[in-house]
């Protein structure tokens, strides 16, 4: 007997988002104490308001629960209560970075494609701002729904290569914000954050602009973003203070000749790259406060931290996260691959995220080393270098104003200089502080090293060759090969 033909279910897609944990976890309590600072203070009442006037907007484009939007808007209030305002309707909101390119803001909404994309006009012009006051525009778009239920959609920095798509569930962030809640050097109720970290990447947006709502921490954020701007900030209010930033903030701040005394600034921490030892101390030294570390990755938030510098280099795991090395790499446990698209079991497998770091986990005491991208390993004739040891040991010589070290056929160095002439005397440097087989063979000397919006140096060999090269200056180098491949930017 034939067996009965039968219509295969619908595919209906991933439930909706459910929109309480918003006020749940970020904008419960009422009251006039201020919660976020942009140059004058804004209450949880005056926030609460703006994020229903925002869901009414958003919802009369047609955004509905389950739905797409991307919002395409520079450090601000607005960017905050139209964020807010998509999660309360339960929409997947995805945040790209306003310093993209027109090119590459259409190229990302022709791979994401949100059903509303809400915008603002040209930024005012000269010098760079923390945060700008927005005049939104709402528009829909023949888009689609979201096909996840993750709450958020992210780009990768892209230092080293494209962008990645990453997508994190509500449920994920709250369980970030517990993590956060639970690590000591934290900032508390009744503190001060102030951050220069952007807020549409997972520092800024978890570390700084979530936690600050959920744990009620002030969240103040500079008008200028230079080093006299900060300062200016943290002496505004007289709330223990926190500095949230990236290591090029750590190196502003360093160059303060004499900085204003500020009782109130307790510490600073700082997420990204790995501090050179010497950049540390000199801030430790300058500013007399911690200097703490935080390890992470826009797929998984916060890994590990050292908000005290007890352990440096080492840093203790964040609370309820899972992390063992394998053949050199730092895994992470996660249940579900964090990349929209197709699986790439280079990046997760088995339950485990590739961090692309290489790193360390003593078995004794659980403590983290990172020992940088795993794509600095390379292999000189037989001999390991690590690149990341080159580029901070030509980081720190005198001559050096900023360093990027990548590899190609050979090792090569990009340098801006401090004194134009100085070439010579940073090849002198290497050649007394770096053997021969760990030396660049190529010295390109440039105007600038171009950055990621968070203040990443880029180590992509096709942006670094269009950032100016100066001359070239040989050093002795051996035939090389390269081993790993391209890392994954946190």
């Amino acid at each position: 007997m034939e067996a009965a033909a039968t219509t295969p279910p619908e595919d209906t897609g991933p439930p909706p988002l459910d929109p309480s944990w918003v006020d749940e976890i970020l904008l419960r309590g009422i009251g006039p104490e201020p919660c976020l600072y942009f140059d004058e203070p804004v209450s949880r009442d005056t926030l609460r308001r703006l994020v229903t006037e925002r869901q009414a907007e958003l919802s009369a484009a047609g955004l509905r629960r389950g739905g797409s939007v991307a919002l395409c808007l520079a450090p601000s209030l607005a960017l905050v209560a139209n964020l807010l305002a998509a999660w309360r309707i339960g929409a997947q909101a995805a945040l790209l970075d306003h310093r993209l390119t027109r090119y590459e803001t259409d190229r990302a909404l022709a791979r994401l494609e949100p059903q509303v994309v809400v915008s603002a006009g040209p930024l005012p012009e000269g010098p760079a701002r923390g945060f700008y006051e927005l005049r939104e525009h709402v528009t829909a778009r023949p888009g689609r729904p979201a096909a996840t239920s993750h709450a958020v959609v992210q780009l990768s920095s892209g230092s080293t290569g494209p962008s990645k798509v990453i997508g994190r569930t509500a449920a994920d962030l709250v369980a970030e914000l517990g993590r956060y809640a639970r690590i000591d050097g934290v900032p508390r109720a009744g503190e001060r954050i102030v951050s220069m970290a952007s807020m549409v990447h997972v520092l800024g947006l978890v570390g700084g602009l979530l936690h600050a709502l959920h744990a009620g921490v002030l969240l103040a954020v500079p008008r200028r973003p230079t080093a006299e701007g900060i300062l200016a900030t943290v002496a505004a209010g007289p709330e223990p203070t926190t500095l949230l930033g990236v290591p090029f903030h750590i190196e502003l701040l360093t160059w303060v000749a004499e900085p204003p005394r500020l009782p109130q600034l307790t510490g600073m921490t700082t997420g990204g790259e790995l501090v050179r030892a010497q950049v540390h101390d000199a801030f430790v030294d300058h500013y007399g406060i911690r200097l703490g570390s935080m390890y992470g990755m826009t797929e998984v938030g916060v890994i590990a931290t050292d908000l005290f510098g007890k352990d440096r280099p080492e840093l203790t795991p964040a609370p309820g996260l899972t992390l063992r090395e394998a053949d050199g790499e730092l895994l992470i446990a996660r249940e579900q691959s964090p990349y929209l698209g197709a699986d790439d079991p280079a990046r997760w497998s088995d339950g485990w995220l590739h961090t692309r770091d290489g790193g360390t986990v003593d078995p004794d005491t659980g403590l983290v080393r990172v020992l940088g991208r795993r794509d600095s390993q390379v292999s000189i004739g037989g001999l390991k270098v690590d690149l990341t040891e080159v580029e901070h040991t030509l980081a720190a010589l005198p001559e050096v104003d900023a360093a990027v070290v990548v590899f190609g056929t050979s090792i090569e160095a990009y340098v801006v200089l401090r004194d134009p002439g100085g070439a010579a005397r940073v090849e002198a440097g290497l050649t007394e502080r770096l053997a021969a087989y760990k030396r660049p063979r190529l010295l390109h000397v440039v105007d600038r090293l171009p950055r990621t919006a968070t203040g990443k140096l880029v180590r992509d060999r096709a942006v670094l060759r269009d950032a100016g090269q100066g001359p070239h200056h040989p050093s002795v180098q051996e035939p090389a090969h390269r081993k790993g491949s391209p890392r994954d930017v946190h």
